[in-house]
């Protein structure tokens, strides 16, 4: 029988952070090895050490390539073999280092096709700049070695919501308006819808567009935000918007929405923690390698006590899984197409192709339908819900108009 176990790199992370506590935690119910197999790119030396410190039972198998991985067991590539030091919630060179490392062995086997999908355990950026990484974060950094030429748009997601960024997440506030334009808006809201259709199997994905400023729309909403809406849904992209960021989270309208891109970082993941804080994951969306990672930094504060909660690693892989078979399913039909179908109508012999919709049912899917062009929020399944939030948009707006 074919083996259909999908195989998932995990990068360890930084070694003097959390990364050997959270992947021995995880892979400690054995049911995560009936579910994929582990591929571990760090040092066995190193996780040896992080075993003995935190007192854990885990065990592990040691491989010199990815195609000697073992099924049902948690399998370590060693990617370098010096000793290092380990201090635990210490950064340190040597710890940015042997994160690098790890991360550049795993990306040199994705070349190779020698696994499914990566998972990478949290590291620091900051010490891990230098020769060969100058980036804000190593999702950058995959996105130049693996990408091909494409643009990453990491999604924050877990059951709730998955928000999106318009501009760069280290971009400063006072630079926020000069750096959206309706171009970038078109081009960012158009791959988040691709990859909610090819990735998350929403066959028609609604996508809120939020506006920069509150309240009374501004210039930006007036003159880049509302036409890249108009355009975006011209061309069958279900965009709505754009939305002030406090009716949209404050009156519950983001439950009416399949992804939300938001104009700069904390206006959409600061309402996002504080909306559905559990179990967040990146995903590095619109890539040829399908990368996530738990929405957690290098825990350097409690980093050897034991106390990590795993939870959101143990996501960022079965999300890493679920993307790996969605995208999977939708290339499919594409991979080899059917020829054009006729037949010949018998009164005039005139040639009808056949015109077969295709339909993709996923989860999260809610009815189909464009619905209204409209700036005001997506009609809901419950039409007279929508009338509500509707009518309490257009009274919003129309008391910042007085206003």
């Amino acid at each position: 029988m074919e083996n259909n176990k999908i195989r998932v790199a995990i990068t360890h992370g930084d070694t003097n952070g959390i990364g050997y506590e959270l992947i021995f935690k995880t892979f400690a119910d054995t049911e995560m090895l009936e579910l994929c197999t582990p591929i571990i790119y760090g040092s066995p030396k190193v996780a040896a050490y992080h075993r003995k410190a935190l007192n854990i039972e885990a065990n592990f198998t040691i491989i010199n390539s990815a195609e000697e991985a073992h099924d049902g067991r948690v399998n370590i590539i060693p990617c370098f073999d010096e000793e290092i030091k380990i201090d635990f919630g210490i950064p340190t060179q040597e710890s940015g280092t042997a994160a690098l490392k790890a991360l550049d062995r795993a990306m040199t086997d994705y070349r190779e096709g020698l696994y499914d999908v990566l998972v990478t355990a949290p590291l620091d950026s900051n010490n891990i700049q230098g020769q060969g990484f100058r980036f804000p974060g190593h999702h950058q950094y995959i996105e130049t070695s693996l990408g091909e030429g494409k643009k990453a748009l990491v999604v924050l997601c877990n059951e709730r919501l998955r928000i999106a960024v318009a501009t760069n997440e280290t971009l400063s506030l006072k630079d926020v308006p000069a750096a959206i334009t309706k171009e970038g808006i078109e081009t960012k809201a158009t791959q988040f819808f691709q990859t909610l259709k090819s990735d998350f199997n929403i066959s028609n994905p609604r996508v809120a567009i939020l506006a920069l400023n509150p309240g009374q729309p501004g210039k930006e909403e007036k003159e880049i935000l509302q036409p890249a809406v108009e355009e975006l849904f011209d061309k069958g992209i279900a965009a709505f918007g754009p939305y002030p960021a406090d009716d949209f989270f404050g009156k519950g309208y983001y439950n009416d929405f399949d992804g939300i891109l938001a104009m700069y970082h904390d206006q959409g993941i600061a309402p996002f923690k504080a909306i559905s804080p559990e179990s967040c994951v990146k995903f590095a969306a619109g890539l040829p390698v399908i990368a996530t990672a738990p929405d957690n930094n290098a825990g350097f504060d409690i980093a050897g006590q034991c106390v990590a909660n795993e939870d959101s690693f143990r996501n960022a892989i079965y999300a890493a899984i679920d993307i790996f078979r969605c995208r999977e399913n939708y290339e499919a039909p594409y991979a080899n197409p059917l020829p054009k179908l006729y037949h010949e109508k018998r009164e005039d012999g005139e040639k009808v192709r056949f015109n077969i919709p295709k339909k993709r049912e996923g989860n999260g899917d809610k009815k189909e339908g464009h619905g209204p062009k409209t700036f005001a929020p997506h009609p809901t399944e419950n039409k007279e819900e929508g009338k509500q939030a509707q009518n309490a948009a257009q009274a919003n707006t129309t008391d910042n108009t007085e206003a």
